[in-house]
């Protein structure tokens, strides 16, 4: 069952159950050996993010140097990203309320320590769509603003299983995760947190 958390901003609480965890943990680490964890650096400064990540889907979210930008290949191996597995465009189709699929699904990989400061999702051409995330693994103090970095922020704790949508109002609102709880959750052998954030980047 969702919950609205703030404007636009909808929360499905328990949204996958065990079984639904462990199935579509194995489909991505399907995606990952195909298309391994690399560790992303800030633009400009070249500062390393906490948190290593890889994508699916036809196009791909990565940070480097030079900027913020989507590319079909993976910036290592150069090979093309793996396709999103049909258990995660089920979760897009069924929550997301958007006519079209996902075209790039990020996977971060949060270990004990790692954080993901305030960011806008704003890469995209068309911001109709809504961004979808996932939480597996481990929690995460979730933390949210509005449409500027100095709004007021507001957090709430995200569980294995939950899912967020960010739509409408709250969809270029400001974000991010200041923490990570260990060992809050068994489904990572190794502990830590999966975290997939799903999106249309074109227009239709």
């Amino acid at each position: 069952m969702s919950n609205e958390i703030a404007d636009g901003l909808l929360l499905a609480s328990g949204y996958l159950d065990q079984s639904q965890q462990a199935a579509l943990l194995d489909d991505i680490r399907k995606v990952v050996a195909a298309a391994p964890l690399y560790r992303p650096v800030m633009p400009r400064f070249g500062k390393p993010f906490s948190v290593t990540m890889s994508n699916c889907g036809p196009l791909g979210w990565l940070s480097d140097k030079s900027g913020y930008r989507y590319q079909a290949h993976h910036p290592v191996t150069k090979e093309p990203w793996p396709e999103i597995p049909a258990s995660v465009a089920k979760i897009w189709r069924d929550l997301s309320g958007y006519d079209g699929p996902a075209e790039c699904c990020l996977i971060n990989y949060y270990a004990d320590g790692a954080k993901m400061g305030l960011h806008r999702d704003e890469n995209e051409e068309d911001f109709s769509a809504p961004v979808v995330s996932v939480s597996l693994g481990d929690e995460a103090l979730f933390r949210f603003g509005g449409a500027v970095r100095k709004s007021p922020t507001k957090s709430v704790r995200l569980l294995s299983g939950d899912v967020l949508v960010m739509a409408g109002a709250s969809r270029l609102n400001f974000h991010g995760v200041d923490r990570i709880y260990p060992g809050t959750s068994n489904l990572l052998r190794d502990g830590g947190r999966i975290n997939l954030t799903l999106r249309r980047v074109t227009m239709r």
